[in-house]
This record gives structure tokens, C-alpha cells and sequence, in this order.
């Protein structure tokens, strides 16, 4: 028989049990029948799953006198909100932050999302960029070997993209 899981909080018996996944992996939190109500679980608002993640506020930042130059926001700030107060805060934290975000997503700097096809037609249109002033170049310099090599090369690109 398998041992019931214990609560993430208190190591009572878990009866609740909260799964995340992220980038291909789980994230589970374990609660017993208390600990959702001290810690606010009940209520949407109030829920924040850094409470879970972070158990003690001065992990972050690595003392709990660290807190941010600007907003003066501290690590219990952090745990209590389960946010910044200010862009200003990832840098104060930073030690802490990059291992745990790392954790959680593929990066630590956010590059945001473009659609594949997007990023082809992209490549494609930078290429055929590329070519056109390369060809530019080589008339200009009068190389003319090369503008005929490049010519040819721009015929091609723009051949394949006709046809895909």
C-alpha cells in the first residue's frame, strides 16, 4: 500500500493536492485540510503559490535584510503577493530568482512568442535583403563576376519562396 502523501506546509496527511506543469514538468503542492484556509488558498485572491514555492521569505536575495533600492520591497513583500514591487526588484533578488526561473521555463529573459511561419518568412525576407544589397555592393565596385554569382543566387531564393 502506498503512503498517503504529506501536506508541503505542515506534513500533516495531504488531502488537497495542486499540480502545475511547466515546460514538461510537474509542479505539485500537497495540502492537508488546514492549511488551505491559514493560508488563504479558498480564496482566489489571496492564493499565492509563492508561499509554496518559498518557504522561508530570506531565501531570496540570501538575507532577509536584502531588499530593493528603489520600491523598497522585501523578500516577505514577495511572499506575502507572490509579486514585485517594481522591475527594479529582479535585479535586487536576482540570485535567487535565475535558479528558480530556470526551473520553470526555458530561459530567464523573456524573448517573446512568434509564430513559426512567421519567423520563415522572416528569414526568407532578410535573405533576399541580404542578397539585394550584396548585388548593390558588387555593381557598385564593379565586380562584376560576383553581381552576376549573386544575381543568380537572388533568382533562386526567390525562386523556392514562388514555390513553397
Amino acid at each position: 500500500m502506498a503512503k498517503p502523501e504529506q501536506c508541503s506546509n505542515c506534513n500533516k496527511p495531504a488531502t488537497i493536492h495542486l499540480t502545475q506543469i511547466i515546460d514538461n514538468k510537474i509542479h505539485k503542492v500537497d495540502l492537508c485540510e488546514d492549511c488551505p484556509y491559514k493560508q488563504s488558498v479558498t480564496d482566489p485572491e489571496g492564493f499565492s503559490l509563492a508561499d509554496f514555492l518559498i518557504k522561508d521569505p530570506s531565501s531570496i536575495g540570501g538575507e532577509s535584510s536584502v531588499k530593493c533600492e528603489v520600491c523598497g520591497f522585501t523578500p516577505a513583500d514577495f511572499k506575502k503577493t507572490g509579486r514585485f514591487g517594481c522591475p527594479h526588484c529582479y535585479e535586487s533578488f536576482k540570485a535567487t530568482l535565475e535558479p528558480m526561473l530556470s526551473n520553470m521555463h526555458k530561459g530567464t529573459v523573456h524573448r517573446g512568442k512568434v509564430p513559426e511561419k512567421a519567423l520563415a518568412r522572416l528569414s526568407k525576407k532578410r535573405r533576399l535583403d541580404q542578397f539585394e544589397e550584396d548585388l548593390r555592393e558588387a555593381i557598385e565596385s564593379e565586380n562584376f563576376e560576383e553581381a552576376a554569382r549573386i544575381r543568380d543566387l537572388l533568382a533562386e531564393a526567390k525562386d523556392s519562396i514562388k514555390k513553397a
